[in-house]
């Protein structure tokens, strides 16, 4: 994988980051080393990706929903 295919895969990882709380981050941690690992079969890559896209997009709204 390249550098980008990897920086891709860590998205939501790093949006788990930006949100409030902790609970986020070890899922999204997950899901985005299984996207880096399934990354020889592109369509269970890119369901562990959405699935940590849509876990680190809840955190982050609620982040955004508590200030």
């Amino acid at each position: 994988m390249s550098v980008l295919q990897i920086s891709i895969a860590a998205m939501p990882f790093l949006l788990s980051l930006a949100s409030r709380n902790g609970c986020a981050i070890a899922p999204c941690l997950v899901t985005s080393v299984f996207t880096v690992l399934l990354g020889e079969q592109p369509q269970r890559a890119v369901v562990a990706w959405c699935v940590g896209m849509l876990i680190a997009a809840v955190a982050f709204r609620e982040r955004l929903r508590a200030t």
